[in-house]
């Protein structure tokens, strides 16, 4: 039994806002997965390899939270009716996700280019499913990498870093081995982190969103809109300027973020040297 109806045959775009945040016509969902890891035989426990999977790992839970909304959701395998029956059955897991993605504008989520949308996309074609409409990225992984320089860029240190708050403790790989064994009471702690780390990471991406040296346009087409939330609330801060073009400079009033205007062509003014070998040339004309 699906868990969602969100496809965009049926979802209207909702003007609503986050506290702290402000109304975007673009659809913008953070996002965090847990996984189980893979079964295999190997010699040793350290530095060695796998000498053969016996199971391949698959998708234990998601949560996601829409920019405007208030609450987060998780959805985890042991929501669905077919659990008692296999409960490494992860297709109607996957397709409820897959909806999400579909319906998405811009996906936010921490090391999500590397981990999670491709481990998602792993399990989307598994399943024979097709992609989802093309959506764009915000990984806070990145931007921590780029412009920052963090003793540790892990989600939960950003978190204590930036006071905004932690990720939940659990106790490791036995949250993990207890959820696969269908333990009802760590499932209902893995929901809750998994749905932690989407609060945290929401708040982690305000504070670092006006810091993006690049950022999907939300503003919707509207020029003088801060392409990074959308906020109309923009001030002229000077001109930045190439050998030939100069661009206005903005600062939002909201988010903070920083971005320029259309380019325009610049008149150089001409040397007083050249400006009197153009007279005499005239003057020899005529």
């Amino acid at each position: 039994m699906s868990q969602l109806s969100v496809g965009k045959e049926n979802s209207q775009r909702i003007l609503s806002t986050p506290s702290g945040d402000r109304p975007t016509a673009s659809k913008i969902v953070f996002l965090d997965i847990e996984t189980c890891p893979s079964l295999g035989y190997v010699w040793a426990k350290w530095n060695t390899n796998v000498i053969d999977f016996e199971k391949n790992w698959h998708l234990l839970s998601f949560s996601y939270k829409w920019m405007g909304e208030k609450e987060a959701h998780v959805i985890g395998l042991i929501d669905y009716p077919t659990y008692e029956q296999d409960k490494e059955d992860d297709k109607a897991l996957v397709a409820d996700l897959w909806k999400i993605l579909d319906k998405a504008d811009i996906v936010i989520a921490h090391n999500g280019d590397d981990f999670d949308l491709p481990k998602t996309n792993t399990r989307l074609i598994t399943h024979g499913m097709k992609p989802p409409s093309p959506y764009k990225t915000v990984d806070t992984l990145k931007i921590a990498r780029r412009v920052f320089k963090f003793d540790s860029n892990k989600l939960d240190e950003l978190g204590r870093y930036l006071g905004v708050g932690r990720k939940l403790p659990t106790t490791g790989f036995h949250l993990w081995r207890s959820c696969m064994m269908g333990d009802p009471n760590a499932w209902n702690t893995m929901k809750e982190y998994n749905k932690q780390d989407v609060l945290l990471l929401e708040q982690v991406y305000f504070l670092m969103r006006p810091w993006a040296k690049s950022h999907p346009q939300v503003n919707q087409g509207e020029l003088l809109a801060c392409p990074k939330c959308g906020s109309l609330k923009v001030q002229r801060r000077g001109y930045s300027f190439t050998a030939f073009r100069k661009k206005q400079r903005y600062q939002c009033q909201e988010c903070h973020g920083w971005f320029e205007g259309q380019a325009v062509s610049v008149t150089i003014p001409k040397k007083k040297e050249e400006r009197k070998c153009q007279k005499k040339s005239l003057n020899k004309g005529m």
